[in-house]
């Protein structure tokens, strides 16, 4: 299998995060990229850097003024005195629409839902990157490639058209969609992240040629809270094209089989020409996060079912956090998957 990275994903090293209101270290750190290269070689993949594509597929999902503010944010927001060293939001509007603010602080709280996405001056590079390879195993599976994974860091599955969160800046996933869209009718996004994609879900949510279906833990009590519940059926003409498949916290192997299989029947009754898997290694059971509780050959299995589509699929790296098995985990869903 075809993968795609490039070295610059790496420059985005944010420091710190809060969570239940404390600060604590930011997991979504360089090394994570290391880990999920050892672990995409130790699958037989050929690493190759993806073009730079430009802000053409990206703009073709985000707004240009999401996309403006990611790229100078950084440089408006260091020259407030006695500012942060990173971009972190201290205010956010009850209600987004309307008036936009003109402020450094304000547009922060406009387009950054969480204090889980701070931007550093390489941040909108890294982010650019990571989005270019989306869409070069996209193109690589439009030129004939079976699948292709693309190692995309930082994420992107909580990141709306013109809302950053939960690390993620550029949704990989919903670009590499609408890239896949050039050619393919209709194309579905399966996510298995720990957490749901709600990013993803807002992007395609009045959408009928896209099928959005998401098994997560279960929002009630975990990130992201207000998105990803079951009855979440889409809106519009989208109505009916998004299937969320809560599980309950600590689920492991043979649950979240469980709910594949529905989700899958699913995606067969859509009839997809093209298929996006928003592959989160987060729901392994010794991850950081601790949600869920798949274990490394479980990936295999779940490969292994997802592949049996046989759909032509774009892997999109999402979560998984350092831990001694991330690489491990990664070479059982390729393999699985047909690597």
């Amino acid at each position: 299998m075809k993968a795609f990275y490039a070295s610059e994903q790496k420059r985005h090293d944010p420091k710190a995060f809060l969570s239940s209101g404390a600060p604590q270290p930011n997991p979504e750190q360089p090394e994570r990229v290391e880990r999920l290269l050892a672990g995409a070689k130790k699958a037989g993949c050929s690493i190759e850097r993806p073009n730079d594509y430009g802000l053409g597929p990206i703009a073709a999902i985000h707004t240009p003024e999401y996309i403006d503010f990611l790229e100078h944010i950084y440089v408006r927001w260091r020259r407030i005195e006695g500012a942060s060293e990173e971009v972190i939001p201290n205010i956010h509007p009850i209600a987004r629409g309307g008036s936009y603010p003109a402020s450094a602080v304000g547009q922060a709280g406009y387009h950054m839902a969480d204090t889980a996405c701070p931007i550093s001056a390489e941040t909108f590079e890294s982010a650019c990157w990571s989005a270019w390879s989306a869409v070069a195993a996209a193109d690589a599976v439009l030129a004939g490639e079976p699948s292709a994974y693309a190692l995309c860091r930082p994420p992107g599955h909580h990141a709306f058209a013109d809302v950053a969160g939960g690390f993620c800046f550029l949704n990989n996933s919903a670009i590499a969609v609408q890239h896949l869209r050039r050619s393919a009718a209709r194309v579905a996004i399966l996510d298995v992240d720990l957490h749901h994609g709600n990013g993803t879900q807002g992007i395609f949510y009045a959408r009928p040629d896209v099928l959005t279906v998401s098994l997560h833990a279960d929002p009630v009590r975990f990130y992201p809270f207000f998105w990803g519940h079951a009855d979440e059926r889409g809106e519009g003409p989208g109505l009916g094209y998004n299937l969320n498949l809560p599980l309950p916290r600590k689920s492991g192997d043979d649950a979240f089989l469980e709910a594949l299989q529905t989700a899958l029947r699913r995606i067969q009754a859509f009839a997809p020409e093209a298929l996006v898997v928003a592959l989160g290694l987060d729901a392994f059971e010794g991850d950081p996060f601790g949600g869920l509780s798949v274990s490394t050959p479980g990936f295999a299995r779940i490969a292994e079912a997802v592949a049996g589509l046989k759909l032509p699929a774009v892997i999109v790296q999402e979560g998984g956090y350092l831990c001694d098995a991330l690489g491990d985990n990664l070479t059982s869903f390729l393999t699985g998957f047909g690597g």
